[in-house]
Parts: C-alpha cells; sequence; structure tokens
C-alpha cells in the first residue's frame, strides 16, 4: 500500500530536520565522516540532543550509563572525546547498537524482567581502535604544528619568575636565564608547548606562596623563597598530572604518559639479555699526567711518562719521603691544583698559561722538587681535585697495608662524640679549610 502524499512529505520534513541537525554538528575532512561544530565547547550525547560542556564531559558520560546502558571503556586514552561522541552518534543511527558494542546482562539469574542489558565500547572493536588512533594523530599533529609556531615566535615577551628581568623574542632566553641564574630547570624548551600557559601555571602558583615541587603553601614570599633555595625545590613535580599537556612526549604514543613511554624505552635495553655480548670492548679507564695532557691506559705507562718527559718520579718521591697511601693523595691533589693555578707547585710563581708554567718548572729543575711538607700534607687536599682522577685509585702503600704510625697519622673522621660541642666545631676539619680557602682567596 502507498504511503499517502502527505505522509511522505512529513517523513522527508523529518528525515531533512534530523540531516540538518547531523550536518550543523560537522565540519569535512573527519574520521568516519563527522567533524566538530562549529561550536567546539559542547560534546553531544550518542543517543539524544543532551549537550554538556566539553570540560564536563564525565557528565555525559554518566548520562549516557544511566539513561541508555552505554559503558565507554578508557575515555582518558581517546584523544578528543568530542569528536569521538559524534562519530558514534552517526553511526549508531546507520547500525544497530548491538553490532558494535558488546553486552553485558546483569542479574542474570535473576528473573527476565529483573535483567538489565548494558553496552560496552571498546577498542576491541577495529574501527573503534581505528578511530582513536586517528584522533591521537590528529592531536598529534595539531600540537606539532603548535609547538613550531612557538619555536618561531620572536613577539614572547616575559617576565622572570624568580626576578624581575624581563625577556622578548625567542622564549629560549628566559628558559636559559631561569635554568642558569636560578637553578629552575623544566627540560628544553623544544619538549614544551603552549609556553605562555605554561608559564601562567607556575607564576598562579607562587603567587599563591606555593612551592613548585612539594606544592606545600607558604606564608609569605620571603618564606617561599628560602625554602626552594634550601630545599633545592626549584623544580616542578613531575608527578602532577597537571603539567602533562605542557610536554610533547604526552602526545607521542596514545594515552601514554612520559614515564610510561620511558619505561618501555628503558625495557627495550634491558629485554635482549640472552643477546651475543662477546663483541663487547670495554673502554679502560685512563690516567692522565700530573703535568700535561698525555693519557695512559696504565699507570705503569703514566709514571713511565711523567719520568722520562717530565723528569719527574712518582715511585722515587714516594719511597724516599716514606709516603703512605693518603700522604700520596695529598700531594698528587696538591699538584693537581697548583697545576691548574697555573702555579709553580715549588716557588709558587704565577704564570700567564699552563704552558708557560711546564718550561718554567722543566727549565728550573723545580719539577723533581717540592716545597714543604707542612705546604702539601693538609687534610684540605684529602679532596680530589678532579672528581674523575683516575691516577688515585691507583696509589698504593709501599708494603701494601698501613703501619701502626701510618694509621696514628690524622686522618679526618666524622666525630660521634659532640659532649663539647663548642669545641667541636672550632676543632672541625672543615673550619680548617674554610679558614685556609678564605686566606688564599
Amino acid at each position: 500500500m502507498m504511503a499517502s502524499p502527505e505522509k511522505n512529505s512529513l517523513t522527508a520534513t523529518g528525515a531533512g530536520r534530523r540531516d540538518h541537525i547531523l550536518e550543523a554538528l560537522c565540519l569535512p575532512e573527519s574520521p568516519g565522516g563527522i567533524a566538530a561544530s562549529e561550536d567546539s565547547s559542547y560534546v553531544p550525547c550518542i543517543f539524544c540532543e543532551e549537550c554538556v560542556p566539553s570540560a564536563e564531559h564525565e557528565k555525559l558520560l554518566k548520562h549516557m550509563i544511566i539513561e541508555h546502558k552505554l559503558v565507554i571503556a578508557d575515555v582518558k586514552l581517546i584523544a578528543d572525546f568530542r569528536w569521538y561522541a559524534m562519530y558514534w552518534k552517526k553511526r549508531f543511527t546507520e547500525q544497530p547498537i548491538i553490532d558494535f558494542c558488546t553486552v553485558i546482562r546483569t542479574n542474570s539469574e535473576a528473573s527476565l524482567e529483573e535483567q538489565e542489558n548494558y553496552y560496552l565500547l571498546c577498542d576491541v572493536l577495529p574501527e573503534d581502535r581505528i578511530l582513536r588512533e586517528q584522533l591521537q594523530q590528529k592531536r598529534l599533529k595539531e600540537i606539532l604544528e603548535q609547538q613550531q609556531l612557538e619555536r618561531l615566535d620572536t613577539t614572547f615577551r616575559r617576565v622572570c619568575l624568580f626576578c624581575h628581568e624581563e625577556f622578548s623574542g625567542n622564549r629560549m632566553h628566559l628558559y636559559n636565564h631561569m635554568n642558569k641564574d636560578h637553578a629552575f630547570n623544566v627540560g628544553l624548551p623544544d619538549n614544551i608547548v603552549y609556553c605562555n600557559e605554561f608559564l601562567d601555571v607556575l607564576q598562579k602558583k607562587l603567587d599563591s606562596l606555593q612551592c613548585l615541587y612539594c606544592e606545600r603553601l607558604f606564608r609569605d614570599k620571603t618564606t617561599l623563597k628560602d625554602h626552594m633555595r634550601k630545599k633545592q625545590h626549584r623544580k616542578i613535580n613531575s608527578k602532577n598530572r597537571e603539567y602533562d599537556r605542557f610536554y610533547i612526549i604526552n602526545y607521542l604514543e596514545l594515552g601514554k604518559s612520559w614515564e610510561e613511554v620511558q619505561s618501555e624505552d628503558d625495557r627495550e635495553l634491558t629485554d635482549n639479555l640472552d643477546d651475543d655480548w662477546s663483541d663487547w670492548e670495554e673502554h679502560p679507564a685512563r690516567a692522565v699526567c700530573l703535568f700535561c695532557e698525555r693519557q695512559a691506559e696504565t699507570t705503569d705507562k703514566l709514571l713511565n711518562h711523567m719520568k722520562d718527559l717530565h723528569g719527574f718520579d712518582l715511585l722515587k718521591t714516594k719511597s724516599d719521603l716514606g709516603l703512605n697511601f693518603y700522604q700520596q693523595v695529598k700531594l698528587v691533589n696538591f699538584i693537581r691544583r697548583e697545576i691548574h693555578m697555573c702555579r709553580c707547585h715549588f716557588c709558587q710563581e704565577t704564570f700567564p698559561s699552563k704552558g708557560e708554567l711546564i718550561v718554567h718548572i722543566e727549565e728550573t729543575k723545580h719539577i723533581t722538587l717540592l716545597p714543604d711538607r707542612l705546604a702539601w700534607d693538609q687534610p684540605q687536599y684529602y679532596f680530589p681535585t678532579y672528581e674523575n682522577d683516575t691516577l688515585l685509585c691507583t696509589l698504593s702503600d709501599s708494603d701494601g697495608e698501613l703501619t701502626n704510625e701510618d694509621r696514628n697519622e690524622d686522618v679526618p673522621v666524622i666525630a660521634e662524640d659532640i659532649s663539647d660541642l663548642e669545641n667541636l666545631k672550632q676543632s672541625s676539619v672543615l673550619n680548617q679549610l674554610l679558614r685556609e680557602e678564605a686566606i688564599t682567596k
């Protein structure tokens, strides 16, 4: 039986109205034919005309669970939930919901009247997985474009978070200043996106007297500054998810934070533990000459070099002076420091360059001479002049062990007896070092 023209007209009008509503919600070139509406601040319900602000999409999720029995899995992994909702809004008008969703029946042992069916929409469905990946790629593309704009932006203008100095032009000048002058490091500027918004967030926290790292509140700015300086809290709290949107690494993989990406990178390095490592070549630590830049793979080669080229025989010096291990350490650190300061370790004459100093000590034979023992046998030379001084690791006692006399030498230790605290403070090795440093300056 044919429908009346009036009914056809009504159907067409209804369809047209429905199509018009869907079309108004769309822009071209979106996943699955759906695009963002002109007002991108609202998210539509997949089944009805309900709409909520994008920032409140949790309310919409609750609405769809209660009213429509739809559960969407892993919502936090959806890069753009608004686009996602509009895509499925259109698809559910084309095919039944059971074609896409897993049916979850509650109260399965109860009577049919008491049972309820819920529908789970998740990325187990290939179409849903592809949609999520497309939205992720779209967002990543937008983020990289935004990052590139900020890299090239020359209109940037901002006052330092910690002082009153103003910076303009490239944003890197401000970040480098805060890192160098205030020890505040947020990572490479090129890894940051939404730079101004990021700085606004940090400035707001500081204005509210909140520490950026431990996020404690303080009573005034002076107390806050002292706290961040003393506790070395001039950094952001990496556990605070509020900062994730400002770092490119959080956009690289679908639904993964920077910590997860980094942990996966580390696992890749340890996954193949059974691989053949027979071709591994370990590069031995190389000891450096006391007087020049010459390096040697073994201590014997280095000692021979210093003896043959510079005329300094460390083994003979140790034997002649009867130096134990600690005295050798102090002597090496003393010579290292004097050479570094371009000063003759024997006569204390200072030279404009290290080259001129070496010429002096070799021509005058000062290289083989040592000043009075009191000049170098000092507690301050227990501390290495260079932290990576391999030569110190190869020194040893002549007899292999310390004698009783050696053990009685004034080796600095941390005192446990603090009954006479004032006397301890006055006789402290650190006090002595501070006094000597002040005299040197």
